[in-house]
């Protein structure tokens, strides 16, 4: 079974990676002895996983997926976008970031809420570079609501009127953005094989 890197240590997204791409070996930084922090100073979700998986890859020499993610609001040119997790710098909590875009939004309405999760993954390996997209359509929601997510899962609506963190894990991993992203790559792995 071929083996690939995960740039990542979080449990969670390592086993909704592992659900889907089933014929390969994943493993995560902490179970390759992989202690490298990479900086995600790239302008593009793109950007910031294929810098991750290129400087994975020189350090380990195995295939590398890595992957980048964050909240775009439309109204604001796709703001806070790569920033999402640090919009507000770093000793901002989640909860103050949610807060802060709750308050931005106030007088927002209808259309004027829409926004999408974005999920880029990038695969490198001796051969072969492939990033692929997932993005999910919703808007920002008018006050926090559900428990079951985290991020800015609990102020991200769909269109079914639920936030992303009143769906269960299940219902949330059927549908989110890096499953879209992960099930194209997946396809563009199976084909090279």
């Amino acid at each position: 079974m071929k083996k690939i890197i995960v740039a990542t240590n979080n449990k969670g997204k390592l086993k909704e990676i592992r659900e889907i791409l089933t014929d390969y070996e994943l493993l995560s930084l902490e179970e390759v002895g992989i202690n490298v922090k990479v900086e995600e100073d790239e302008n593009t979700f793109r950007g910031n996983s294929l810098k991750k998986a290129n400087e994975i890859f020189k350090v380990a020499n195995i295939p590398c997926i890595a992957d980048d993610s964050g909240l775009c609001i439309d109204i604001f040119d796709g703001w806070p976008g790569v920033e999402t997790a640090r919009f507000l710098g770093d000793k901002a909590s989640q909860e103050d970031r949610n807060k802060y875009i709750l308050e931005k939004m106030k007088d927002k309405s209808g259309e004027e809420r829409n926004a999408k999760v974005v999920c880029d993954i990038a695969y490198v390996d001796n051969e072969n570079t492939i990033v692929v997209e997932g993005i999910i359509e919703g808007k920002i929601s008018k006050e926090e609501r559900g428990n079951n997510g985290f991020g800015f899962d609990s102020i991200f609506e769909l269109e079914n009127g639920k936030t992303l963190a009143e769906l269960s894990k299940k219902e949330k991993n059927d549908i989110s953005s890096r499953r879209i992203a992960l099930e194209k790559l997946k396809d563009k792995l199976d084909k090279k094989e």
